[in-house]
């Protein structure tokens, strides 16, 4: 296993983990996690990526009306979607590098 699918797996596990649990500063555990997993994202993968992220950003609290476990499941999606809108603010700012290298 190489270090981009560990990371990639301990933030998804954490982020799942602090969308049941409570966990102090748990938002910036995630930002962190997400910005440095946005490292590790392949240049074929960017664009896939970005429509990842705002996918979840549209969609992560469309199961909310589930009897039972639809208020988890959109925790979950929202914690998950918060990491990988970090994570694409890293593939913004690698993209732009890579433009302006010469």
């Amino acid at each position: 296993m190489n270090t981009a699918k560990i990371v990639r797996l301990v933030a998804v596990l954490f982020a799942i983990v602090a969308a049941l649990v409570a966990i102090p500063q748990e938002a910036v555990i995630i930002a962190v996690l997400g910005l440095v997993g946005g490292y590790f994202v392949e240049e074929d993968r960017r664009v896939p990526y970005m429509v990842l992220a705002l996918t979840l950003s549209l969609v992560h609290g469309a199961l909310g009306p589930i009897p039972g476990i639809g208020n988890y499941l959109t925790d979950i999606l929202g914690s998950v979607s918060s990491l990988i809108n970090a994570g694409a603010c890293t593939v913004i700012v690698m993209q732009i590098v890579d433009r302006l290298k010469p």
